[in-house]
């Protein structure tokens, strides 16, 4: 039997239970990371090596790839493999080339013009997970956005193979983005390196990329005990599928065994009007799990996991939105009608032709998106998130002497005096010509 639990009809402390996730409410994932990071902080790269063999089994003797193993690891790429790279990157490239717009410049007030200009971040590190399933995709959907943003300088930390070389497929990326510099740290320890620098690796002003809780948490505290950003808490995988009686039941099982098979920890949901459903799609996952490679792994994360009935779409939407699903999925005949009840997801998937797996790789959208319920607040990776908007504006003498008594108002309403001189000042010497 498939170990997915069924519910219908719960109550709200149930699904306020359901809805959480990956909650170390023990803290024991926190403490072990803090001390990591205190570790990287005041060892650098000693601290790196040490992890790289205590929890890589590997013995690294410099932390940087040379330019020639690099290299020979591109030169391992048979064709077949590097043209799929090659057209998930042009594919990646032209939906987030898009994105990068001049803003117009706006006359607020006559004499008055306000305008933001976009200025690429100067130094971004990029993390791309290793571990049980190495993940080239990722490197080019943070990659190709760094470029397209004009980042100056980008870092690349992934935990090395057990042998100490570089993936193949990582080295075709880094040829693909023209980026020549890829650190072997992984972990949290990779985050902290970034975050404070090192030795070898140098520090940068955000930090891209997905990652197991570990990797999640020291994102989150190296916003408090560091100078740098990061793109958002990004951490195990997860998806909602929404079904009903249009679904193709065999279509719903292979996209949850999807999400599946990413992580133990991973989460995938199946949420329905029509609860017949749920026994069709168990019965079609135990089919397809009987070849999967990652068979054990996708078990697990069914531990984790759950299907859910509803008696309307309505109610069905509520949960969807409050869980805040990283991928959600509309495996339905009509998904538009759906459309306007979706406020929380992080990306979406129209259809029954549409498997989560084509944005994972190469339908252009970016994977790299917020999980446990940070849907609610933030975005997937963007062009966008590699930019700082800058705001501009410019008064001339029509303007300041329209919008100067105005301000002049608002600066004495809250008793700030030399606000309002800062205005009165320029509007006496321009009167008194």
């Amino acid at each position: 039997m498939i170990p997915c639990f069924e519910y219908k009809n719960l109550s709200k402390q149930k699904i306020d239970e359901l809805i959480v996730r990956n909650n170390d409410t023990d803290y024991k994932i926190r403490s072990q990371v803090e001390a990591i990071i205190d570790s990287v902080k005041s060892d650098g790269d000693k601290a790196l090596v040490d992890f790289a063999k205590r929890f890589d089994n590997t013995k690294l003797t410099e932390l940087a790839y040379r330019q020639d193993e690099i290299d020979n690891a591109v030169s391992k790429v048979e064709r077949p493999a590097a043209r799929a790279l090659e057209i998930a990157f042009n594919n990646i490239y032209a939906f987030h080339k898009g994105q990068l717009r001049r803003e117009k410049k706006i006359e607020t007030s006559k004499g008055v013009i306000c305008w933001r200009e976009n200025r690429p971040i100067e130094r971004v590190g990029l993390y791309i997970p290793g571990g049980s399933a190495v993940l080239p995709s990722t490197f080019l959907m943070l990659g190709t956005p760094a470029r397209i943003a004009g980042v100056s300088k980008i870092v690349v930390c992934t935990p090395p193979q057990a042998n100490g070389e570089l993936n193949p497929f990582i080295a075709y990326c880094a040829k693909l983005l023209k980026i020549d510099t890829i650190y072997k740290a992984g972990g949290a320890q990779a985050i902290a390196a970034m975050a404070f620098g090192t030795e070898s690796i140098p520090k940068v002003d955000k930090i891209f990329g997905p990652g197991n809780q570990y990797v999640t948490q020291a994102k989150s505290l190296i916003q408090t005990l560091s100078t740098t950003a990061i793109d958002m808490p990004a951490g195990p995988s997860e998806v909602i599928v929404v079904g009903d009686k249009t679904s193709r039941p065999a279509f719903v099982a292979a996209d949850l065994l999807a999400q599946a098979e990413h992580g133990t920890d991973s989460q995938a949901i199946l949420l329905t009007s029509d609860y017949q459903l749920i026994d069709k799609v168990k019965a079609e996952i135990e089919k397809q799990l009987v070849d999967l490679p990652r068979k054990e792994i996708a078990l697990q994360a069914l531990h984790n996991s759950y299907m859910m009935s509803f008696e309307s779409i309505e109610e069905l939407m509520v949960f969807c939105n409050n869980y805040a699903p990283e991928h959600l999925i509309l495996s339905v005949d009509n998904p538009a009608s759906y459309n306007s009840l979706i406020t929380n997801a992080g990306s979406v998937f129209y259809g029954h032709l549409t498997p989560e797996s084509m944005g994972d790789y190469a339908s252009g959208t970016n994977h790299t998106l917020p999980t446990s319920a940070y849907a609610k607040a933030y975005s997937g990776v963007s062009v966008d998130s590699f930019v700082k908007k800058i705001t501009f504006q410019e008064i001339n003498e029509e303007g300041i002497r329209n919008l100067g008594p105005v301000v002049e108002s608002l600066a004495a309403i809250e008793g700030l005096d030399a606000h309002k001189n800062a205005v009165s000042i320029r509007l006496q010497q321009i009167n008194n010509r």
